[in-house]
């Protein structure tokens, strides 16, 4: 297996590895071209996108500025809108689904490092590279969220459809569906309900 393999796959992969340090390069190089156009440059803004291989449905919109690990393994879906400032660490997939709405400052970190010093620290390679061992969990978050301003989504977590995240929580487990949740760590609240519709009568 390659070690972009292994890292898609959630096992512990090298970093430092040619193609994924490539594929990050990539990554940047498009990250600082994008922040470096305007809202209305939004046809550059999407041939950038695609440039990058990140996945974005119709009408998706993202202000910027943003910085990817690598885009091509992050899913966009239709009519979602990202405010300001959006990091997404996509070293394991990233699926974002439709109708989704996201506060300025969010973060989804998909990486994760061993626990155990003795196997999370730099260490030599044969060839002298220095480089650590880590691994990755994919992030989910499903249609109809609402994500509050400065929300850390961590790796392995799928928010549920319908669900709203409130604004500075910190998401390390699942999320029901149709529930409101917050803190840190995130946790449910209560589930969301026709008794909090503000247009029925």
């Amino acid at each position: 297996m390659t070690e972009k393999e292994k890292m898609l796959k959630g096992e512990l992969y090298d970093p430092s590895d040619p193609e994924l340090t490539a594929l990050r390069e990539k990554g940047s190089a498009i990250s600082k071209a994008f922040n470096d156009t305007t809202e209305s440059d939004m046809e550059k803004r999407l041939a950038l996108l695609k440039e990058w291989g990140v996945t974005l449905g119709e009408n998706a919109y993202i202000r910027g500025s943003v910085q990817f690990d690598y885009g091509c393994f992050t899913s966009i879906g239709e009519n979602t809108f990202i405010n300001f400032n959006f990091t997404c660490l996509d070293c394991c997939p990233v699926t974002i689904g439709r109708d989704v709405f996201m506060g300025p400052n969010i973060s989804i970190l998909t990486p994760l490092h061993p626990l155990r010093w003795q196997e999370r620290n730099v260490y030599c390679t044969p060839d002298g590279r220095r480089v650590d061992k880590e691994y990755a969990k994919p992030v989910t978050i499903e249609k109809n969220c609402w994500i509050g301003g400065n929300v850390t989504i961590c790796g392995g977590v799928t928010i549920g459809e319908g669900s709203v995240i409130g604004a500075g929580s910190v998401v390390t487990r699942d999320i029901p569906p149709n529930t409101l949740a917050a803190g840190v760590p995130c946790r449910v609240i209560r589930p969301i309900t026709e008794a909090d519709s503000m247009t029925r009568p």
